[in-house]
């Protein structure tokens, strides 16, 4: 069972020796400043340490998340630091620990819950759906459900099904739900943070094979970033990234599709065609300017996905974008995505998953003849 949760009044004097604690080793964390070569992983465990260090009302649980520190490691670490009373492991029940957090989250608390995996988070999806999304709105704007729900997506690992489904679709889709992806080390970082700071639920979709990617981040800088948005009341909230200039079409992409589109724009490159790369970043909301001034400029584009492309995220991008774009473009919108089968065994998920021949592929089919 999990131990007894305080209430928010209560937090501040029942951590204060774990919260001595972290302060202690963020300290010697920040004390190694400068780029260092970081993984998202770690990107990640630093945001979540960073915010419970900063604000005692933000909790993070899960399966296997406390000593163990999670099954991908991202919150190693958190509750030798912070105590059990912050970081701390819940039954096999996922409807449960959703339920918990809404509680927590609509009495003051910050809860950062895992799910996993993403076909994991399915049996909670009742408490997602008709709770997490509603209670803002259910209420008239009396109750906000500050809380994240971090769900470890997509293939790519060579996991069996149930381990590899892109579930962001469902999330999307939901209305009173932001959905984020980040595909880099310093987003892991900062749109985690940012994440948490909302006051509204937030679907935190993290590419599980880009756990492991690796970029020369300041950690450092990215914490001192956040902390002066915070005080200016800005952030990169809900904004697109362009991740590659180019010219001549654009590449859309999210999460773990992201480094792939980036290889393909590289590939074309070789080949004299000069493509841009945008990271969607943010799926819900979901930023038109950034994505439609891109392919306004290039006149072509490719929606990049790993999900299934039935009724799809990279359906409704397809469809902003022919609706604010039709008289910019020079062919139809093409879109490279998984195929509309259950996820196949991890022999064959790399003939599923969207590489760099098909992307290649999509983009000489854009009626470059005319």
């Amino acid at each position: 069972m999990s131990p007894t949760v305080t209430t928010s009044a209560e937090a501040n004097g029942n951590v204060s020796a774990a919260t001595a604690r972290a302060a202690a080793a963020a300290a010697s964390v920040a004390a190694a400043s400068g780029p260092q070569s970081v993984t998202m992983a770690k990107a990640l465990n630093t945001a979540l340490a960073d915010a419970m260090q900063e604000d005692p009302t933000v909790l993070v649980f899960g399966e296997d998340v406390g000593p163990l520190g999670g099954v991908f490691r991202i919150t190693d670490g958190l509750t030798s630091r912070f105590g059990e009373q912050r970081c701390f492991d819940t039954p096999l029940a996922e409807s449960g620990i959703v339920g918990m957090a809404v509680g927590m989250a609509m009495n003051g608390m910050r809860p950062v819950v895992e799910m996993q995996f993403d076909a994991f988070a399915y049996p909670a999806f009742q408490q997602i759906v008709s709770h997490v999304a509603k209670m803002h709105n259910r209420t008239k704007g009396a109750l906000k459900l500050p809380m994240v729900i971090r769900v470890p997506y997509g293939g790519g690992i060579g996991g069996v099904e149930h381990h590899c489904d892109s579930s962001e679709s469902y999330y999307a889709h939901t209305a009173g739900l932001k959905v984020y992806t980040p595909a880099t080390v310093a987003d892991g970082y900062r749109m985690l943070r940012e994440a948490i700071d909302s006051d509204d639920p937030v679907m935190f979709m993290e590419p599980k094979k880009l756990y492991w990617s690796k970029d020369m981040v300041d950690l450092g800088a990215l914490r001192d970033a956040h902390s002066a948005d915070a005080q200016a009341g800005t952030s990169s909230e809900g904004r697109a990234a362009v991740a590659r200039s180019g010219t001549d079409a654009t590449l859309i992409a999210y999460g773990p599709s992201v480094p792939t589109a980036l290889a393909a724009a590289a590939a074309a490159a070789e080949e004299g065609r000069s493509l841009e790369v945008i990271d969607v970043r943010s799926i819900v909301p979901f930023d038109d300017e950034t994505v439609c001034a891109s392919v306004r400029k290039t006149g072509r584009a490719v929606v990049i996905a790993e999900a299934h492309g039935f009724a799809s995220v990279s359906s409704e991008i397809v469809a902003r974008v022919q609706e604010r774009c039709f008289h910019y473009l020079a062919a139809p919108i093409r879109r490279v995505t998984g195929f509309d089968v259950p996820y196949p065994a991890p022999k064959l998920e790399h003939y599923y998953l969207p590489g760099v021949d098909r992307i290649l592929d999509a983009v000489d089919d854009l009626q470059w003849e005319n």
